[in-house]
């Protein structure tokens, strides 16, 4: 029978309280083992030379306007083998790919017109997996950062550009070496004939002799 004194009642549900947190010991084993998956995003092998978060666009030539691709970080990212850097884009929540281009030689950036927050440069990009020209746009919250963004931009572009130029130079330089050799090659072989030609007009000219006092 329950009580109708409060003051027991309480002192009733306390103590029912207590036997309920009391730890008793037991180990319950979960129904199902979750085991850890590796997730891979792909930069694994790269390195981020910037990250700033930004919003990007890209222009819709059939509409004739600038769409909204998505606000995230966006990343340069230096191959640690190949040297060569792309450019990565996703999106903060989804974390979905909205740019992934490589920056080469030729690609340039420039500040939008009447923004100096946001840049516009073209690109050949796999972000929906086949290349696509596109022209993109990103703004940043700073000048500063969309600065910081412009010149790294160049700067990557620059030294894929020096990098070409070299190996255009040692290609060239290979090429002259091996035309070197094989010149090398002919005349020591010239040289060889020459000697044994000389080496048997003697012995033609004596064989005649011979033949002559005969």
């Amino acid at each position: 029978m329950a009580s109708t004194d409060p003051d027991r009642r309480e002192d009733e549900e306390t103590a029912a309280a207590v036997v309920e947190d009391e730890d008793t010991g037991a180990h319950v084993a979960p129904i199902i083992k979750l085991e850890e998956v590796a997730v891979t995003t792909g930069e694994e092998d790269e390195g981020a030379i910037l990250d700033l978060k930004s919003k990007l666009y890209r222009f819709d030539k059939e509409g004739n306007q600038w769409k909204e691709r998505g606000a995230g970080t966006v990343k340069l990212l230096k191959h640690k083998e190949t040297g060569k850097v792309r450019l990565v884009m996703r999106q903060s929540k989804t974390l979905k790919i909205c740019a992934n281009h490589l920056v080469l030689s030729t690609m340039s950036v420039q500040e939008y017109a009447g923004n100096d927050k946001a840049c516009i440069w073209h690109a050949a990009d796999f972000s929906d997996g086949e290349l696509k020209d596109e022209l993109f746009c990103v703004r940043f919250g700073s000048i500063d950062n969309c600065k910081t963004f412009m010149e790294m931009f160049q700067e990557v572009a620059e030294s894929q550009r020096k990098k070409e130029e070299n190996k255009d130079a040692s290609a060239a330089a290979g090429q002259l070496d091996k035309l070197s050799v094989e010149d090398e090659k002919t005349e020591v072989k010239a040289c060889e004939e020459a000697s044994v030609a000389a080496k048997k007009e003697p012995e033609s000219e004596h064989g005649t002799n011979d033949a002559d006092k005969k």
